[in-house]
């Protein structure tokens, strides 16, 4: 996949090649080979209860996505240091997006760093850098200079009993700024429809969640070339949230309401009109990991035909990080189903064979 030729493959030495190689044990006689898997939203290092820290724990959460095929995530905001997981041949290939940036008091406890608009710039610079020790309010060193920063674009305010957005446009700007001219992506969690259009005008590169797409913000999202990870079975808990805050926030259990019942119906709009759409569980929090498959159905059941769903969990995706999918010279990492998935996509859920690092897995 995606050309669904029917070729002979070859691994020799953690890469891939379609020239025959003499002498070669054989994986598979026979088989649908699709790129790797990508959850472009997950977060190792988060569970129902809160940050987790140990790395048992961390690297249990990593073996459950490879196991489901997720080979290559995006661990979209993270308190705990994963990078030991690097050096696991069995954990996923990670693309890390350090800690979430939000107010202070305006997101999970103990997961964020917590800075005022006008530290914004400075902090997201720092968090692409990696440079300058701890981040503010963190207790993970810095040290590592990321390819994505994630900000939080907006959570439930107490005292308005409703979700506001965290930043004024003009510190949307010049953090998406600086963090470009580090050369690092921003990803932005963001629920609301008052939040989107800043944050769209700032120029992120992705939104997560994006359940306040109205059809004229689908269209400026489209204009901006950026993407969007719906993360639909997260979304699938609004009401469940929306239950557990109805006595005490009434206008914000609505909203959470009527944002899960238009959430696939803005998914669908997006992709008809060109926004590019990738899978992403969010797994960590309220999404148990390894449900790539399940999210990968959510978006076909949304409204994206099945190959452009697999697509949106696979190739496309992976192309979007800047990973190969199966050509000559990429790395080995891909998935083997019985079945073309393009006519049932429940097979993901099924693999036969896994290859990471040109090693198979158990």
């Amino acid at each position: 996949m995606p050309e669904a030729d029917e070729r002979d493959l070859w691994v020799v030495d953690g890469r891939l090649t379609f020239e025959r190689v003499p002498g070669a044990e054989t994986v598979a006689g026979r088989g649908w080979v699709v790129p790797g898997l990508v959850d472009a939203h997950c977060h190792i290092g988060l569970a129902p209860d809160g940050p987790t820290h140990g790395r048992g724990d961390l690297l249990a959460q990593a073996r459950t996505d490879t196991a489901a095929g997720a080979l290559l995530i995006r661990d979209a905001g993270s308190p705990a240091d994963t990078r030991f997981l690097d050096d696991e041949p069995d954990a996923p290939r990670m693309i890390r997006c350090g800690r979430h940036i939000a107010r202070p008091k305006r997101y999970s406890p103990n997961t964020a760093v917590e800075v005022e608009p006008d530290e914004l710039a400075d902090v997201v610079f720092r968090e692409a850098s990696g440079g300058g020790g701890a981040a503010l309010g963190s207790d993970v060193p810095c040290g590592e200079a990321h390819q994505w920063v994630k900000l939080v674009g907006d959570w439930i305010d107490r005292a308005e009993g409703d979700l506001t957005p965290l930043w004024p446009g003009d510190s949307l700007r010049a953090a998406v700024g600086r963090a470009h001219a580090a050369g690092t992506r921003v990803a932005v969690h963001v629920f609301s429809e008052e939040a989107l259009p800043d944050l769209i005008d700032a120029g992120v590169d992705s939104i997560e969640h994006g359940t306040g797409l109205t059809e004229d913000l689908v269209v400026r999202l489209a204009a901006s070339g950026a993407a969007l990870v719906p993360t639909l079975i997260n979304i699938d808990n609004f009401p469940d949230i929306a239950h557990s805050a109805r006595t005490k926030f009434p206008v914000y259990a609505e909203r959470m309401d009527r944002l899960h019942g238009t959430a696939r119906a803005r998914i669908r709009a997006a992709f008809e009109a060109g926004v590019p759409i990738y899978c992403g569980t969010d797994a960590g929090g309220y999404v148990r990991h390894g449900r790539v498959a399940d999210e990968i159905l959510a978006l076909h059941e949304a409204g994206l035909p099945a190959e452009a769903a697999l697509a949106a969990g696979s190739w496309d995706a992976r192309g979007w990080l800047g990973y190969d999918a199966l050509e000559e010279g990429a790395a080995a990492d891909f998935v083997i189903y019985d079945a073309d998935p393009r006519a049932d996509l429940g097979v993901l859920r099924s693999p036969v064979r896994i290859v990471l690092r040109g090693r198979i897995l158990a």
